[in-house]
């Protein structure tokens, strides 16, 4: 808290006593929607019922496990890749790609640790999954489900947004990406000494040229919190769509906290990042 109040000032005028600091978003209040204000409307986008089936590609002599989530029925269901972190994939983070498919979507959901018999929670980071990420892309739009689509977005959590940062723009995927979603991402090298994990961001974020969309709470650590600000103005500053938003009362986990420990905060962003991130998504891929 006391980072994000010093990146803004505090506003403490007469007819609003109870603001004490404004977030990121609230500065140009992108957020305000007049028919909701005045009208009480509500976008409520459709609801599908979810199929999953088992998949796998190769690179090199290893394979890759990979969930496809797709809504259930006939149609056209834009292809995404989901990214995960230093959990895996496992019952709390297969949520996230489960409710974008809720949505309209098809996602691929590579585990790269499994196919490398990574045990989750790695402190360090193997470089080769790296490559792994970027051949997920190739696979993701090479299923039928991606007939007809020439770019996909690009989903990630955690430590899994630095695998999409690295697949896009070392291993040469932006032209392959129409955006890129990041939930509290780590914006460094995990192996990159302390004072670049506090201070600094990682040197492609300067190059990375697709749309980003960066959901963090508020009481995210913060070490992360700083790369990530200071991430999204050196987009801005390049003249890159860059927007990222801070819920007020939550941390990291926000969207996938277990219910016995979750707060009313937590569905709130929860429900609100998912819903802005399928708009974000659908706008950049032209999709319905």
């Amino acid at each position: 808290m006391a980072l994000l109040a010093a990146l803004a000032a505090p506003v403490l005028a007469d007819h609003e006593p109870w603001a004490t600091s404004r977030f990121p978003q609230d500065a140009e209040r992108w957020w305000h929607d007049d028919a909701w204000w005045r009208q009480g409307r509500i976008p409520v986008p459709a609801n599908h019922a979810v199929a999953e089936r088992e998949a796998s590609y190769r690179r090199g002599d290893v394979e890759v496990p990979v969930t496809v989530f797709r809504p259930h029925g006939e149609g056209a269901f834009p292809v995404l890749v989901f990214m995960h972190g230093r959990r895996g994939v496992d019952e709390l983070t297969r949520l996230v790609p489960l409710r974008l498919a809720a949505r309209g979507f098809t996602v691929v959901t590579p585990d790269f640790y499994a196919g490398r018999f990574i045990a989750p929670f790695p402190v360090a980071h193997e470089y080769v999954i790296e490559d792994d990420a970027a051949a997920a892309i190739d696979f993701a739009l090479a299923l039928p489900e991606a007939r007809g689509q020439s770019k996909l977005c690009v989903v990630s959590h955690t430590r899994g947004g630095y695998y999409a940062l690295k697949a896009l723009v070392t291993k040469g995927r932006q032209a392959k990406a129409a955006c890129y979603v990041a939930y509290y991402p780590h914006w460094q090298d995990p192996n990159a000494p302390e004072p670049a994990q506090v201070y600094r961001y990682a040197p492609e974020l300067e190059q990375l040229a697709v749309p980003v969309l960066v959901f963090l709470g508020e009481h995210e650590q913060y070490q992360r919190v700083r790369p990530i600000l200071a991430g999204v103005e050196a987009l801005r500053a390049r003249k890159r769509e860059a927007r990222v938003i801070v819920y007020p009362g939550v941390g990291r986990g926000f969207d996938f906290r277990p219910r016995e420990v979750r707060t009313l905060a937590d569905d709130l962003a929860a429900q609100d990042s998912l819903v802005r991130a399928a708009g974000f998504i659908r706008r950049h891929l032209g999709a319905n």
